[in-house]
Protein backbone atom coordinates (compact mmCIF):
# COMPACT_ATOMS: atom_id res chain seq x y z
CA UNK A 1 0.00 0.00 0.00
CA UNK A 2 1.44 3.34 -0.99
CA UNK A 3 0.56 6.92 -0.15
CA UNK A 4 1.06 8.28 -3.67
CA UNK A 5 -0.18 6.98 -6.99
CA UNK A 6 2.76 6.68 -9.35
CA UNK A 7 0.84 5.90 -12.54
CA UNK A 8 -0.28 2.57 -13.97
CA UNK A 9 1.36 -0.57 -12.65
CA UNK A 10 3.43 -2.34 -15.27
CA UNK A 11 4.26 -6.03 -15.24
CA UNK A 12 7.50 -7.43 -16.62
CA UNK A 13 7.21 -9.73 -19.65
CA UNK A 14 5.54 -13.02 -18.76
CA UNK A 15 4.30 -11.85 -15.34
CA UNK A 16 0.65 -11.59 -16.42
CA UNK A 17 0.70 -15.22 -17.58
CA UNK A 18 2.27 -16.29 -14.30
CA UNK A 19 -0.40 -14.44 -12.30
CA UNK A 20 -3.11 -16.18 -14.30
CA UNK A 21 -1.43 -19.61 -14.14
CA UNK A 22 -2.92 -22.58 -12.28
CA UNK A 23 -2.21 -22.64 -8.55
CA UNK A 24 0.32 -25.47 -8.71
CA UNK A 25 2.55 -23.56 -11.13
CA UNK A 26 2.14 -20.22 -9.33
CA UNK A 27 3.00 -21.77 -5.95
CA UNK A 28 6.07 -23.47 -7.42
CA UNK A 29 7.27 -20.13 -8.79
CA UNK A 30 6.52 -18.46 -5.45
CA UNK A 31 8.79 -20.92 -3.68
CA UNK A 32 11.68 -19.80 -5.88
CA UNK A 33 11.03 -16.05 -5.54
CA UNK A 34 12.79 -13.99 -2.88
CA UNK A 35 10.46 -10.96 -3.03
CA UNK A 36 7.84 -11.18 -0.22
CA UNK A 37 5.13 -9.35 -2.18
CA UNK A 38 5.49 -11.46 -5.34
CA UNK A 39 5.71 -14.63 -3.25
CA UNK A 40 2.52 -13.63 -1.39
CA UNK A 41 0.62 -12.85 -4.60
CA UNK A 42 1.64 -16.11 -6.26
CA UNK A 43 0.43 -18.11 -3.25
CA UNK A 44 -3.07 -16.64 -3.47
CA UNK A 45 -5.88 -18.67 -5.01
CA UNK A 46 -6.09 -18.32 -8.78
CA UNK A 47 -9.44 -16.49 -8.68
CA UNK A 48 -7.95 -13.84 -6.38
CA UNK A 49 -4.94 -13.38 -8.67
CA UNK A 50 -7.33 -13.12 -11.63
CA UNK A 51 -9.30 -10.39 -9.89
CA UNK A 52 -6.07 -8.47 -9.27
CA UNK A 53 -5.13 -8.68 -12.95
CA UNK A 54 -8.62 -7.62 -14.08
CA UNK A 55 -9.28 -4.89 -11.52
CA UNK A 56 -5.82 -3.36 -11.29
CA UNK A 57 -3.49 -4.33 -14.13
CA UNK A 58 -5.95 -4.61 -17.05
CA UNK A 59 -7.85 -1.54 -15.83
CA UNK A 60 -4.64 0.53 -16.01
CA UNK A 61 -4.65 1.04 -12.26
CA UNK A 62 -1.87 2.41 -10.12
CA UNK A 63 -0.81 2.00 -6.52
CA UNK A 64 -4.04 3.57 -5.21
CA UNK A 65 -6.06 1.02 -7.16
CA UNK A 66 -3.82 -1.75 -5.84
CA UNK A 67 -4.45 -0.50 -2.31
CA UNK A 68 -8.23 -0.32 -2.94
CA UNK A 69 -8.15 -3.87 -4.33
CA UNK A 70 -6.23 -5.22 -1.35
CA UNK A 71 -8.48 -3.53 1.22
CA UNK A 72 -11.55 -5.04 -0.49
CA UNK A 73 -10.26 -8.60 -0.09
CA UNK A 74 -11.25 -11.03 2.66
CA UNK A 75 -10.00 -10.63 6.22
CA UNK A 76 -7.76 -13.66 5.71
CA UNK A 77 -6.07 -12.19 2.63
CA UNK A 78 -5.60 -8.78 4.24
CA UNK A 79 -4.07 -10.33 7.36
CA UNK A 80 -1.77 -12.51 5.29
CA UNK A 81 -0.48 -9.44 3.42
CA UNK A 82 0.14 -7.67 6.74
CA UNK A 83 1.99 -10.70 8.13
CA UNK A 84 3.83 -12.03 5.08
CA UNK A 85 4.66 -8.84 3.20
CA UNK A 86 4.58 -5.91 5.60
CA UNK A 87 6.05 -8.03 8.37
CA UNK A 88 9.07 -8.72 6.14
CA UNK A 89 9.76 -5.00 5.57
CA UNK A 90 11.61 -3.21 8.36
CA UNK A 91 10.45 0.19 7.07
CA UNK A 92 6.72 -0.64 7.19
CA UNK A 93 4.40 2.03 8.55
CA UNK A 94 2.50 0.39 11.46
CA UNK A 95 -0.69 2.12 10.28
CA UNK A 96 -0.67 0.01 7.09
CA UNK A 97 -0.68 -3.27 8.98
CA UNK A 98 -3.24 -1.89 11.45
CA UNK A 99 -5.67 -1.00 8.64
CA UNK A 100 -5.30 -4.43 7.05
CA UNK A 101 -6.27 -6.03 10.35
CA UNK A 102 -9.50 -4.04 10.67
CA UNK A 103 -12.91 -5.57 9.92
CA UNK A 104 -14.12 -5.42 6.32
CA UNK A 105 -16.59 -2.62 7.15
CA UNK A 106 -13.79 -0.40 8.48
CA UNK A 107 -11.60 -1.10 5.47
CA UNK A 108 -14.51 -0.32 3.11
CA UNK A 109 -15.15 2.96 4.92
CA UNK A 110 -11.47 3.88 4.56
CA UNK A 111 -11.63 3.16 0.84
CA UNK A 112 -14.77 5.32 0.43
CA UNK A 113 -13.79 8.19 2.70
CA UNK A 114 -10.03 8.40 2.19
CA UNK A 115 -9.14 6.73 -1.10
CA UNK A 116 -12.39 7.50 -2.92
CA UNK A 117 -14.36 4.98 -4.98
Amino acid sequence: MAALDEGPLRLPPGARQVLLAPGTLARALAAADDDPERRWMLRLPREVRRSFVAEVIDAGGGRRDQERWLLSQSDEICRSFADDVLGARPETDPAEAWMLRQPAEVRASFVREVLGD
